[in-house]
C-alpha cells in the first residue's frame, strides 16, 4: 500500500521548509529567508512513532499576486492538498493573520481534508499570546510551533498521526515504497528539464518557465512505466560555482549533486538550439565521476532547420565528449512530447547495463583473446602481464584485473582494456570501473 500523504502548506516565508527538514531529520528542503525559494512540491519520506508517511513541502501561497511564478507556485500548493490525507497549515505568529491566510483558510475548510493548524515561530515555550487570533480561521485547534527549535512538533505529529487514522488512510500494510529506478533529470538551466520531467511523468510537477533557475529543489516524483517503478527528480540548472552568485542557487546546485549521487541513470538534456556549451561538457563529468548511468537528450531537436546542424552536433557531441562515448543520444522535443518516448528504453537499457553482472568465464575467454593480440604494456624491463579479470561490483560495473606489475599501467592502456571490453560486451549507458590488483 502507498504511503498516505501530509501536505505541508502556508504563506511565504512561514517556516514550511523548516518544519519538514526538522521531521525528515535533514536539510533535503531549501531554507532561506527569500521569499519564494521552494517553488515546486517535493516529497520527503517521515516516520512518527512507527508509523510512515510522505511529507509534501510546497512553495508559499500568495493568492493577492497574478504573476507568472506565484500562480504556478499557488497551482502546486493547492494541487500537494488536493491529493493529500491530511493537511499541516502553517501560520506567522509575528505577523498574525493576514488576507492570505483569511483566503487559503477558506480553501481549506471548503477541501473537507483535515486540517492540523500549526503557529509557526512561537520560540519561547509557553509564551503563546501571539496564537490566538488564529482561532479566526476557524480551522479549530491552534498548535503552537518552533519549526527551528522543535518545540511542538511532536503534538502536531501526533494530530497528524490521528488524523490519518480517521481517515482511514492507514488502513492496510503501509510501508516504504520502493523507489525503483532512480532517474536524475540534469542539465545547464533552461534546457528543458522540468518540460522533459512532466513529460515523463505525465503531469506538471515541476514549473516551466523561461527564465533560467526556475527549479530550485531536486523534486522527486514516483511513477510505474510499462509495469517498471521510476523516481523521476527533476533538479536545478547545474553552471559553475564560480557563477553561481545566489545563497539559494548555490543550495539548488547542492541538491543536484546529491541527486545525481543516488541516480542509477541521469538523463543530461542539452539545448540544440545553443549547441554543445562547456557547462554540458562539465555536467557530464558530473554523472561520469560519480558513477552513474548516462543518456544525452538532444531537446528542442524540431528547432533545429534542416539536416546540416543536426549531424554538426551529433558530430560535435562525438568529439568532444568521447569519455562519456558510451551514452545513448536520443533527439527529442520536451515541449511537444515528440520521440520522448525513446528515453524510456534508452533509460531501460543504460540501467539494465548499468546493473549488469558478466560471469568470470566469459571475462577471462574474452581476456584469452586480448592477450593473443599481444597488446601490452612495459616499462624499462618489466613486461605487464594479465593473470585473471573478475567482476567485483556492479552499479556500475566493477572489473578488477589480476597482473604482475599493475604499477605499470597506464591510462592509455586502461582506456585500451575498457574500449576492448566494451565490444565484447553490451555496456551501453553505463560507465565501468578497471581496478589492477597484484598477482605473481
Amino acid at each position: 500500500m502507498a504511503l498516505p500523504l501530509v501536505a505541508v502548506v502556508g504563506c511565504p516565508n512561514v517556516g514550511k521548509s523548516t518544519f519538514v527538514n526538522r521531521i525528515v531529520g535533514s536539510d533535503e528542503a531549501i531554507v532561506h529567508e527569500m521569499r519564494g525559494v521552494t517553488r515546486d512540491r517535493s516529497y520527503h519520506e517521515a516516520d512518527w512513532n512507527g508509523v510512515s508517511f510522505m511529507l509534501i513541502d510546497t512553495g508559499g501561497i500568495e493568492m493577492t499576486t497574478d504573476d507568472d511564478f506565484q500562480m504556478s507556485i499557488r497551482s502546486q500548493a493547492f494541487t500537494a492538498a488536493n491529493e493529500a490525507d491530511v493537511i499541516v497549515f502553517i501560520v506567522d505568529s509575528r505577523t498574525g493573520v493576514n488576507a492570505d491566510d483569511e483566503e487559503v483558510a477558506r480553501i481549506l475548510r471548503k477541501s473537507g481534508k483535515p486540517v492540523v493548524l500549526a503557529a509557526n515561530k512561537l520560540d519561547t515555550p509557553n509564551r503563546y499570546d501571539d496564537m490566538y487570533e488564529f482561532y479566526s480561521l476557524g480551522l479549530g485547534e491552534v498548535w503552537p510551533l518552533s519549526a527551528a527549535h522543535g518545540h511542538g512538533t511532536g503534538d502536531i505529529l501526533d494530530q497528524v498521526v490521528s488524523a490519518l487514522q480517521s481517515s482511514g488512510a492507514l488502513e492496510g500494510d503501509v510501508t516504504p515504497e520502493d523507489t525503483g529506478i532512480n532517474v536524475a533529470i540534469i542539465g545547464r538551466p533552461n534546457a528543458g528539464k522540468s518540460s522533459l520531467t512532466n513529460q515523463l511523468t505525465g503531469n506538471d510537477r515541476s514549473i516551466v518557465s523561461d527564465v533560467a533557475g526556475t527549479t530550485r529543489d531536486a523534486i522527486d516524483t514516483p511513477i510505474v512505466h510499462d509495469g517498471v517503478r521510476y523516481t523521476i527528480v527533476d533538479t536545478a540548472g547545474l553552471r559553475r560555482k564560480s557563477q553561481i552568485d545566489e545563497d539559494v542557487e548555490y543550495y539548488g546546485f547542492v541538491r543536484a549533486m546529491r541527486a545525481i549521487d543516488r541516480a542509477d541513470v541521469a538523463v543530461l538534456v542539452i539545448d540544440s538550439t545553443l549547441g554543445l556549451t562547456d557547462q554540458d561538457q562539465r555536467v557530464a563529468r558530473f554523472a561520469h565521476d560519480r558513477g552513474c548511468g548516462l543518456v544525452i537528450a538532444l531537446n528542442k531537436w524540431d528547432l533545429l532547420e534542416g539536416p546540416e546542424p543536426k549531424e554538426q552536433l551529433r558530430e560535435r557531441i562525438a568529439d568532444r565528449m568521447m569519455y562519456v562515448g558510451y551514452a545513448p543520444v536520443v533527439a527529442i522535443s520536451a515541449l511537444t512530447g515528440k520521440s520522448v518516448q525513446r528515453i524510456w528504453e534508452a533509460i531501460d537499457v543504460a540501467y539494465a547495463n548499468f546493473s549488469k553482472t558478466i560471469p568470470t568465464n566469459q571475462l577471462n575467454t574474452w581476456l584469452a583473446e586480448v592477450r593473443e593480440v599481444g597488446h601490452t604494456i612495459s616499462k624499462g624491463k618489466a613486461h605487464l602481464r594479465i593473470k585473471y579479470v573478475t567482476q567485483t561490483g556492479t552499479c556500475p560495473p566493477t572489473f578488477t584485473f589480476f597482473a604482475n606489475r599493475p604499477d605499470i599501467v597506464d591510462d592509455n592502456y586502461e582506456r585500451y582494456l575498457e574500449n576492448s571490453m566494451r565490444k565484447a560486451f553490451d555496456l551501453k549507458g553505463t560507465p565501468i570501473r578497471i581496478k589492477f590488483k597484484k598477482k605473481d
